[in-house]
């Protein structure tokens, strides 16, 4: 029987286990993972964190057992040293000391990414945390509910430094937010959106200290000060949100990378040596967006990768249909959502892009009650009319609209094809005139 194994069970790999097993009885399947927990939803670490969900349990949809019920053996908290992949064997050892020689006919990489640890003077001091994992937000729980954590400086203000900035300050902390920038979401957002989110952060009394650099953390054992180019801020814990970076230990000196080190894969997840697929935060996609490879690191990305890799391995061609990067966030109930380039973004590669914006209430306004504004961004390319990316912001949950831009990109829909085309309409979810056809027939 063929063998697959599987290194690495959180999203991506869940995914392709369970792809194989659900479709091909023919395989046997081997899965090895580093921690003790399988399928951990980090996404909702932040809920947790900020008592907005009554525990970790929901964050979790499968398990060593389930996994293992299926068909698959699974090796938990066992490391895998390396792979000889000459020779198709991959070498691991579990937290007992014993080691393991496991042959393989395909094999998948999943080993996911590792938090950016800067290069900062008392990142060693205890309570300066990171949290990516279970056990991490699981040790930060535990320290607030010791009652001695009142003051939280957060660093770094992407998705997950936003997220747990709301987090802290739900659970009654003082919170300061720091980045490098002069605004939070700059990756994501352009600057007309992400001035609204932080301006939302500090309604809710997030203190803000963007545009300055960590220098140092200071404190006897425990941290205490933090310490910028321009300020200090006192501080009981300082959580580190400044990215990841793709775990490539396993590859690194044998598999095709990435310029950002990430296992460089084709449409079909196939790495630079036969047989090796690498899914998930330790590989490429292809953006839709840009027409080339890119990193980035999301769960439906990983997922999609994962079902994608295990078809392959297992002798069905599927090639991705590619990404657009989408993505959204919800803090303090204001909502964003994006997808594909920003404006900057696509200005900065060189493109003849433009935008398109509009703002206006969802639904008409005799609808008194669960009415809210909606601000859109549409960009696109004024030569060849093509939609590179979508921007929205409002207080309603406007997420669906979202999946139809992402589409809009990768399959290339012009900006003029949406200005008139069949748009539903009823005054309990939008206007006759709404938010979407309103921003295109604005388009120059």
């Amino acid at each position: 029987m063929e063998k697959v194994v599987v290194v690495g069970a959180n999203h991506a790999g869940t995914a392709a286990i369970n792809t194989v097993l659900d479709n091909y009885a023919d395989k046997e399947v081997i899965a090895f993972d580093a921690n003790d927990n399988i399928s951990f939803l980090g996404c909702g670490m932040a809920l947790w964190i900020g008592k907005q969900i009554k525990g970790s349990s929901g964050l979790f949809y499968s398990d060593k057992d389930k996994l293992e019920a299926k068909g698959a053996k699974v090796y938990m908290e066992t490391y895998v040293e390396s792979v000889d992949y000459t020779n198709k064997v991959v070498h691991a050892t579990g937290k007992n000391g014993k080691t393991c020689e496991q042959p393989y006919d395909k094999l998948i990489l999943a080993t996911g990414s590792i938090p950016i640890a800067p290069p900062i003077k008392g990142i060693e001091l205890e309570n300066v945390q990171f949290v990516k994992l279970f056990q991490n937000a699981q040790e930060v729980i535990q320290k607030l509910e010791s009652g001695r954590i009142k003051r939280v400086v957060v660093v770094g203000a992407g998705y997950i430094g936003v997220e747990l900035a709301e987090a802290f300050k739900r659970n009654g902390n003082e919170v300061t937010l720091i980045d490098m920038a002069d605004t939070c979401l700059s990756g994501y957002y352009d600057r007309e959106f992400t001035d609204l989110m932080a301006k939302h952060l500090e309604e809710n009394g997030v203190h803000l200290a963007f545009g300055q650099s960590v220098k140092e953390i200071k404190g006897t054992t425990k941290v205490e000060v933090v310490v910028t180019d321009k300020e200090e801020f006192q501080a009981d814990m300082v959580v580190l949100c400044m990215g990841f970076k793709p775990n490539n230990t396993l590859g690194k000196d044998t598999l095709e990378l990435y310029t950002n080190g990430a296992f460089l894969v084709n449409g079909r997840q196939e790495t630079s040596v036969p047989d090796v697929y690498a899914i998930g935060d330790c590989a490429t996609v292809y953006d839709n967006a840009t027409k080339g490879e890119n990193y980035i690191a999301l769960a439906s990305n990983a997922v999609r990768s994962g079902i994608i890799a295990a078809h392959n391995a297992c002798g069905t061609s599927i090639a991705t249909e590619g990404v657009q990067g989408t993505n959204g966030i919800s803090v303090f109930g204001f909502n964003m959502l994006a997808t594909g380039l920003t404006l900057a973004k696509a200005k900065s590669l060189g493109l003849a892009a433009v935008a398109t914006d509009y703002e206006d209430w969802q639904k008409p306004l005799f609808i008194e009650h669960g009415n809210f504004k909606v601000k859109i961004r549409i960009v696109y390319d004024q030569n060849t009319r093509i939609i590179l990316g979508t921007q929205l912001s409002s207080d309603s949950d406007i997420s669906l609209a979202i999946h139809f831009f992402s589409l809009a990109v990768q399959e290339n829909v012009t900006i003029d094809k949406i200005k008139l085309f069949d748009a539903f309409f009823l005054p309990h979810f939008n206007q006759p005139y709404n938010y979407i056809t309103m921003a295109a027939l604005q388009a120059k």
